[in-house]
């Protein structure tokens, strides 16, 4: 469990109203029924093919222009899919895509980094040279594109969860309208993400644009706790100011202050991975994770404001992956609004197998699953 929230006791019904008179908080949410959920495999034919990227997960994106959509992918597998198997692919371990357009058939290309030897390598790399990167969420802002990056390595453990986050990054593209092999990047490190065994807070997971404004969306776990115990927590920054850690402040219990370690947790059983995006249809917004943040079930949160307040968690969709076949298991679900119709939400979650060899015989497994989440109110 994560930091609590601050308790402010009072021993009259008077001092209890001026305390909530002295603050105003933001509009409750409008929480909206599901009025249907479906599979979309159309788009999951996106992501289907045989040659060159042949699976990934994490898949987040973020529009780079009217007729540009930037994919980023955590693990992904490269190489050459036949007869339903991948032997001899190669594992790096993040990659992008450069989508045409922003419709389900749009040309998509796949790019990997290249070393020397010009064998895949990972697409972003730390330039301190510790671990490796996955990726998080990434917001374009004028001419430039900010992508956050965790920073992880292996520890002892030997299970498929045999890995730890170590830093938190920010890569700043310069000239994101080129094509990824062209990119000028630099990469800052965050200076108030926080991994230590007992307790890590990490921004990043989530960037929302709203009007002069970004908001970052991050988390605090208190892994003293046990596992699956995160938080969320919310800074803002004005949208130029991105990479200025001085102008970052972050919502506390006593509304916006300097220090990320004042950073108030709310909306509990989150993800490392999600999206906070405005509500298709309707004012507010919407949160939307794995639950807890490995399982089968897609839940969203609703606000009034970006900072919130959020509504209990409702379900989405429920992924039959899980049912269907023990040796699998779903995470990574966020929001892709821009190719979305009204009303609508569309959704996509990771498939994975808890036997790692099974990813290289089975190419159906480890690709993007995606779902039609329709809204009504």
């Amino acid at each position: 469990m994560a930091i609590p929230w601050r308790v402010v006791l009072v021993t009259t019904a008077i001092a209890a109203a001026s305390v909530l008179a002295a603050r105003v908080e933001p509009a409750g949410p409008d929480t909206p029924t599901v009025d249907k959920a479906e599979a979309a495999p159309e788009w999951d034919a996106k992501f289907g093919g045989t040659e060159g990227w042949i699976g990934g997960d994490c898949a987040y994106s973020v529009v780079l222009g009217p007729k540009r959509v930037l994919w980023l992918f955590g693990d992904s597998l490269l190489g050459t899919a036949k007869d339903g198997k991948r032997a001899g692919a190669v594992m790096v371990n993040n990659t992008v895509a450069v989508q045409a357009g922003h419709e389900k058939d749009a040309a998509i290309r796949f790019v990997a980094g290249r070393a020397k030897d010009d064998k895949p390598v990972a697409f972003f790399t730390p330039v301190d040279g510790k671990g490796w990167f996955w990726v998080q969420a990434a917001v374009r802002v004028q001419d430039r594109l900010f992508v956050f990056l965790p920073q992880m390595e292996k520890t002892k453990d030997g299970s498929l969860f045999g890995f730890r986050q170590i830093g938190q990054w920010l890569a700043v593209v310069e000239n994101p309208d080129d094509d990824p092999e062209k990119w000028r990047v630099k990469q800052l490190k965050l200076p108030f993400a926080e991994f230590g065994e007992d307790r890590q807070r990490s921004w990043g997971s989530a960037v929302l644009a709203d009007g002069d404004c970004l908001y970052v969306y991050g988390y605090d776990e208190d892994r003293a706790k046990g596992v699956a115990k995160k938080k969320l927590t919310v800074a803002r920054v004005p949208a130029g100011k991105l990479d200025d850690w001085s102008a970052w402040r972050f919502q506390t219990s006593d509304g916006w202050g300097e220090k990320a370690a004042d950073a108030a947790p709310q909306a509990d059983g989150l993800a490392s991975e999600f999206s906070v995006t405005p509500t298709p249809g309707g004012k507010g917004y919407v949160l939307v994770y794995t639950e807890k943040g490995l399982g089968d079930r897609i839940v969203g949160r609703f606000a009034g404001a970006p900072e919130g307040p959020w509504s209990d968690a409702v379900l989405l969709y429920k992924c039959p992956e899980m049912a269907q076949d023990k040796g699998m298991f779903c995470y990574g679900a966020k929001v892709h609004p821009w190719g979305a119709a009204d009303h609508e939400l569309l959704a996509s979650y990771c498939v994975n197998t808890w036997e790692f060899a099974r990813l290289f015989r089975d190419d159906a497994v480890y690709r993007p699953k995606f779902v039609r989440v329709r809204l009504r109110r």
